[in-house]
């Protein structure tokens, strides 16, 4: 290991800047925007083949918007906001349900609509990308559909009963049995990570909407995730039935890392001293017990475990960018020394792994011993500039 009193914060940062816009940002503007059919394209494979037809989803798309319209705020380049205003059009063109409201889960690549479900984790997405896109342009209709989208998840999701939200509703807001978002999430009528989703859309719409109720709902999640989430041994549960009977007991090392820093972020935001002194704990808690579990020799994060331990070490571009953004914070919040340095070894792993020189972005994945999983796409429905771009937004913000 090294000091961190020799490392040089600055020339960090500016790593992480250098990749953001040299690398991840430039591969969705040179390589998926649509010119043809409008907005950007479906899917691009493992080996980074076009499918030109591909079906649009929504989580694409407002992956994009959200990543686009921060950058353009954030580093003041007049190409980024062109890209958020081509994702915005194309959202409200094609996703917007005009009869039932709500944002549909995926078109196909005309812009036709496929699939009408209403998926709480897309809802979401739909209410941090617009409040990011108001943020960057000042364009209020942007904020309104994040409130009306907020309104359509209070009103449909939200479990008056046994508190927390159910995770999908037929196109007419009726509650259904359709729950897997992506095919590994478990056909659950609640999970951890569309609370996330949902706590960090709440989190970015009250930092510019302080309205009372949602300030009730905002606190309310955040006690959600340290009364029902949190378990005995700092991790993350993941799936519940709807009255919280726990119904996984696998680790995901990614959320635990994601989750510790948006859990703080969400007591910041909502100004709640005693919430955020009762928080800053348990993230640190989260963080550490990754520290001690989910990283290799080489320095990435492995994927998750079961309770006989570790189950799954292949490396997947979105745990590695949560990791990133983890530690910094662990490290902000503790000023261990540790967390930093296991955030750099992390970001060499990334660099040697994930990063495709030869197209730019990231791959999807890499197993254990470094092969590139080709089944993993580039770009598709869930695969998008977002937790990369995000990561190193953030670490461009936090780094000295």
């Amino acid at each position: 290991m090294f000091s961190t009193a020799k490392i040089d914060t600055g020339a960090l940062k500016e790593e992480f800047r250098n990749e953001l816009v040299s690398n991840i940002l430039p591969y969705w503007i040179n390589r998926m925007l649509d010119e043809e059919n409008g907005g950007f394209y479906g899917r691009r494979d493992g080996y980074d083949h076009l499918d030109p037809k591909a079906d649009k989803g929504i989580i694409l798309n407002t992956r994009i918007l959200w990543t686009f319209s921060h950058a353009a705020f954030a580093l003041d380049e007049h190409i980024y906001r062109r890209v958020a205003d081509r994702a915005y059009e194309f959202i409200t063109r094609y996703f917007l349900d005009p009869k039932f409201l709500g944002v549909y889960w995926t078109v196909d690549f005309q812009g036709k609509t496929l699939d009408s479900k209403k998926q709480m984790f897309a809802q979401a997405l739909a209410i941090y990308a617009f409040v990011e896109y108001f943020k960057s342009t000042g364009k209020k209709e942007s904020l309104e559909h994040a409130i009306d989208i907020f309104r359509l998840i209070e009103k449909y999701s939200f479990d008056a009963d046994n508190n927390g939200y159910f995770e999908a509703f037929n196109q007419d807001w009726k509650l259904s049995d359709d729950h897997p978002k992506t095919g590994k999430d478990g056909n659950e009528r609640k999970t951890m990570n569309t609370h996330l989703h949902l706590l960090e859309a709440y989190t970015n719409l009250y930092s510019v909407w302080k309205d009372g109720y949602l300030g009730k709902q905002l606190r309310n999640l955040l006690m959600v995730f340290l009364d029902k989430m949190i378990n005995e041994a700092n991790h993350f549960t993941l799936l519940f039935a709807e009255d919280w009977n726990v119904k996984s007991r696998t680790i995901s090392y990614g959320h635990d890392m994601q989750g510790s820093w948006a859990l703080f972020q969400a007591a910041k935001v909502g100004s709640d001293r005693k919430l955020l002194e009762k928080v800053k704990p348990l993230c640190l808690s989260l963080v550490e017990q990754v520290f001690k579990q989910g990283f290799d020799g080489d320095g990435a994060l492995m994927y998750g475990a079961n309770e006989s331990g570790l189950s799954y070490a292949d490396r997947h571009w979105w745990a590695q960018a949560e990791a990133l953004v983890g530690l910094v914070n662990a490290w902000q919040l503790s000023a261990d020394d540790k967390y930093l340095e296991a955030a750099i070894k992390t970001w060499r792993f990334i660099q040697s792994s994930l990063i495709d020189k030869e197209y730019g972005e990231w791959h999807g994945r890499v197993d254990r011993g470094g092969v590139i999983d080709r089944n993993e796409d580039k770009s598709g429905l869930s695969k998008c500039p977002f937790h990369n771009g995000r990561a190193m937004l953030e670490l461009i913000r936090r780094l000295p």
